[in-house]
């Protein structure tokens, strides 16, 4: 970050440091470095506290984890900002609702600078520049200076620097490639030799090494290099080499390797890095089970043809085609809009473009079905779905994500992901090549789309005509002939297929006359009510929404709560910071959390709280005492009556 005061600069390909106007500051304790990896990974980023806990500590942290992370922000903050009066507010490390953000430019952490000049790279070697491709990558390769966030301690650091080990590993892969083809035989021998090592069971480093000794005129060296990996493999995992290793092989003996050059050129950035499979057995390959583990679709969909149709052309082209990134696509909204049922619907559609099998996991982040799924343990479901003796699956999430992509490496597989509640559950079940993922969130996960090019569809209540018709499909009958009850109906549910399920369920099964339904249902107070399904928190929306509330942060929980006490219409940043008592960045700062979690609509400049939204936002204001409610609408009635002019002051010797 350069401005005014200062260029910060911070290094993550190795230990974490940090520099300041060319001087190198004490970065603090393991701990300290930890968060300042985090937020400098996530830079220009909004991180949770709960996060940052999770991502320190796990789920080991300790009573005084909140505490720490105060310590450690006060310390960083002391650290990046060393001229800092002490008065004004941070502008390097700065709060956030609920969190931090560090500020600061992409070019000044050296990951993010890494991953763009990798991307120049792979453009130049699209263009066929071999020169400036090679001086590209090397430039790139440059900037580590060690392994990624080398001796911090926490998962977020372990996932993290896992995952930029393995961009580096596609990076030299890539490089090797290149210099094979322009015949720097000698110069790639060197390189991937010293990647080889680091990375012995990495199968594509060894194919290109075996390539560059044989086209160096070292066919020996290569020949013994390939019965040293056969080794390697028997001993480690008991397997054959893979096809590519045998190929080339085969090819050095009969002294037809020239076509590989060929194909090393060719072959896309970011090709197979993955480890050996586990689930070949020895001598051959042994086939991955074919999962088909969706749910049933749901009865009586209606209302998403668009929807459904841009998801199909999203997900379901051919992937045979497609690059080395699975495509990733994100259907967010609010509870109870349909997500799941979209989504079921979407796979069970394209499920014939992806014929080595569809996974499911549900990944609980409402807390609706307890506590939420971490990643480690929906890997250990996949691995163990897929034939993976438990025994074998590493304990680590480092190495069972290593495991989990090697196995779906080169499969078209679709990975449903439902219910998640941060981007970091979603990321290690990410494979590489042609397979599909789609998850469903409540929350807008921004970092998905900005870090991993995830699609995202955003899920809105149905239309009054589509709301209407899924009610008339569901009740078999029920509302023939009762056109506007059906609609005013369908109207209170405010286009939410949960709700419009729940009431079509009270009409049938409980066979209670839809006029005495539509007179419960018009009282805002006991609405909720009749929107539930006795003893199933799933088929209740009033639990739906709660189940997102619980989850805000405080300061945007409170928030919510007094929004709910004003019911007229659109709500203004200055009507929000009234009624919170909050200044307007504040104010405007939390309205976005609300929106990102999809409790309140942007609109424009304004802000809406959906129909039954704001009937529950409206329960939850009575959890305010009755004093801060009094206070709130005094603030909010002051906003609304213009003050009242002073009387002119008397002159004259009348005074």
């Amino acid at each position: 970050m350069s401005n005014a005061v200062g260029t910060l600069r911070i290094q993550l390909l190795g230990p974490v440091r940090a520099w300041w106007d060319g001087q190198e500051v004490a970065a603090g304790p393991p701990q300290q470095r930890a968060l300042l990896g985090l937020l400098a990974s996530r830079a220009g980023e909004a991180v949770g506290r709960e996060a940052v806990i999770e991502a320190l500590w796990g789920g080991h942290a300790p009573r005084t984890a909140a505490n720490g992370v105060h310590t450690y922000v006060a310390g960083l903050r002391r650290v990046l900002e060393p001229r800092h009066d002490g008065r004004s507010p941070n502008s390097v490390l700065t709060s956030e609702p609920g969190g931090y953000r560090l500020r600061v430019h992409p070019d000044a952490v050296d990951a993010a600078a890494f991953v763009l000049r990798h991307d120049d790279a792979r453009r130049s070697r699209e263009r066929g520049d071999g020169a400036a491709t090679a001086r590209l990558y090397e430039e790139a390769l440059a900037l580590w200076k060690g392994d990624a966030f080398s001796g911090i301690p926490g998962p977020f650091a372990a996932l993290e620097g896992a995952r930029l080990r393995d961009a580096r590993l596609t990076a030299v892969e890539e490089w090797g490639a290149v210099m094979v083809a322009a015949g720097r035989h000698g110069e790639a021998v060197g390189g991937l030799s010293r990647a080889a090592a680091e990375e012995p069971l990495r199968e594509r480093l060894r194919w290109l090494l075996m390539l560059a000794l044989c086209r160096g005129g070292r066919q020996a060296d290569s020949l013994r290099l390939y019965a040293e990996t056969r080794r390697l493999l028997r001993r480690e995992l008991g397997i054959e080499p893979g096809p590519e290793l045998r190929d080339l092989h085969r090819q050095i003996l009969d002294g037809r390797a020239e076509p590989a050059v060929r194909r090393a050129l060719a072959t896309p950035a970011g090709a197979d890095t993955g480890r050996a499979s586990v689930a070949r057995g020895a001598g051959a390959a042994t086939p991955l089970p074919r999962p088909a583990q969706l749910p049933s679709a749901v009865s009586g969909f209606t209302g998403r043809g668009r929807e459904l149709e841009k998801l199909e052309r999203l997900v379901g082209a051919d992937r045979r085609a497609a690059g080395p990134a699975a495509t990733v696509v994100l259907v967010q909204g609010p509870a109870g809009v349909g997500k799941s049922a979209l989504v079921l619907r979407l796979a069970h559609a394209v499920s014939d473009r992806f014929p080595d099998g569809q996974v499911y996991v549900d990944l609980g982040g409402s807390g609706l079905r307890g506590r939420p799924l971490n990643a480690a343990d929906a890997q250990r479901q996949v691995l163990t779905s897929l034939g993976v003796d438990g025994g074998r699956i590493p304990r680590d999430l480092v190495g069972s994500t290593a495991l989990y992509r090697s196995l779906l490496y080169d499969q078209r597989m679709l990975v449903v992901l439902d219910d998640a509640l941060s981007a970091d559950q979603i990321r290690p079940l990410i494979p590489r090549g042609p397979s599909g993922v789609v998850a469903t969130s409540r929350q807008r996960l921004a970092g998905l789309a900005a870090r991993d090019g995830a699609r995202t569809v955003t899920l809105g209540p149905l239309d009054e005509d589509a709301a209407t018709l899924l009610l008339t499909t569901l009740t078999d009958g029920w509302l023939e002939g009762r056109v506007a009850t059906a609609r005013r109906l369908a109207a209170l549910c405010g286009g939410l297929p949960l709700a419009l399920r729940v009431l079509a369920e009270r009409l049938t099964a409980a066979g209670e006359p839809p006029e005495r339904l539509l007179e419960r249902c018009a009282s805002e107070p006991g609405r909720l009510d009749c929107l539930a399904v006795p003893d199933d928190a799933l088929a209740d929306v009033r639990s739906a929404f709660e189940a997102s509330y619980q989850v805000l942060p405080a300061e945007a929980a409170r928030m919510f709560r007094h929004l709910g006490m004003y019911r007229r219409g659109r709500i203004t940043v200055r009507v929000a910071a009234a009624l919170a008592g909050t200044d307007l960045p504040t104010a405007r700062a939390l309205l976005d959390v609300l929106v990102d979690a999809h409790l309140i609509e942007e609109c424009g400049l304004r802000y809406r709280l959906p129909e039954l939204l704001g009937v529950y936002a409206a329960e939850c204001a009575q959890r305010e005492p009755t004093a801060a409610r009094q206070a709130a609408l005094a603030r909010l009635g002051a906003l609304a009556s213009p003050p009242r002019p002073r009387a002119p002051a008397a002159h004259g010797p009348w005074r």
